[in-house]
């Protein structure tokens, strides 16, 4: 009886490792800049909510300290009594690294990033 040795290895061809990797690769072009849109688009969000609950604590000030509007505010000693502080103890930053203003009662506060798309800015 005569046994034929069978010399074939099994395993992928290069071809068609080339093919999974140009997919895998379409597919990361796809998805990367929608990851960064979102990214950038939750961080805008979360910044005018910051900037919301500015506005709300400076109105509370005025209120309380009986200013008129066009008074000077000391920001964020004058609002940290009105607001929810962040972990240390400070008003929350905006979460894509700008810094916020607000120095007159009845005016919208304001970010460093309000030139941004999409704008980190109340309307």
């Amino acid at each position: 009886m005569k046994q034929t040795k069978n010399n074939q290895r099994a395993g992928f061809t290069l071809v068609e490792i080339m093919i999974v990797v140009s997919i895998i690769g379409l597919l990361a072009a796809i998805a990367i800049p929608n990851f960064v849109k979102a990214r950038a688009t939750s961080q805008c969000n979360a910044c005018i909510n910051n900037l919301r609950q500015i506005d709300a604590a400076a109105a509370q000030f005025a209120i309380t300290a009986g200013k008129a509007t066009g008074a000077t505010i000391n920001y964020p000693t004058d609002l940290s009594p009105y607001i929810k502080l962040n972990s240390n103890g400070s008003i929350p930053p905006c979460p894509a690294g700008g810094t916020y203003a607000d120095g007159i009662v009845g005016t919208n506060p304001s970010c460093t990033l309000s030139t941004l798309t999409p704008a980190h800015r109340l309307q």
